[in-house]
């Protein structure tokens, strides 16, 4: 384990007054799950997923998630001016009268 690493570590056992293996753990699961949200947003972010599946990704609820997507200013909606009155105009034809 290269040295910086391990002095981190061992701050962290003191600090948090853990034993070693608990801290190694918790940094872990710690790093897993911001790895996890960081590749849910680019996956969203890239058109990969949906905006549920991403949710899914990150492990986190709908609304959880869209605090995130908020937080990092990702943009995951793709529709130009013109797709979007066209898609009006569409389900305005689409209405019962």
């Amino acid at each position: 384990m290269p040295e910086e690493i391990e002095k981190e570590i061992l701050e962290v056992v003191e600090r948090e007054k853990l034993d070693k293996a608990t801290a190694v753990r918790t940094l872990l699961e710690m790093g897993i799950a911001e790895w996890r949200k960081q590749t849910a947003l680019e996956s969203l972010r890239d058109g990969k997923v949906t905006f549920a599946k991403a949710a899914e990704m990150a492990k986190l609820s709908l609304w959880e998630f869209a605090d995130l997507v908020k937080q990092h200013n990702v943009e995951w909606v793709r529709y130009t001016r013109e797709e979007i009155e066209e898609e009006i105009k569409q389900a305005a034809v689409a209405e019962p009268t």
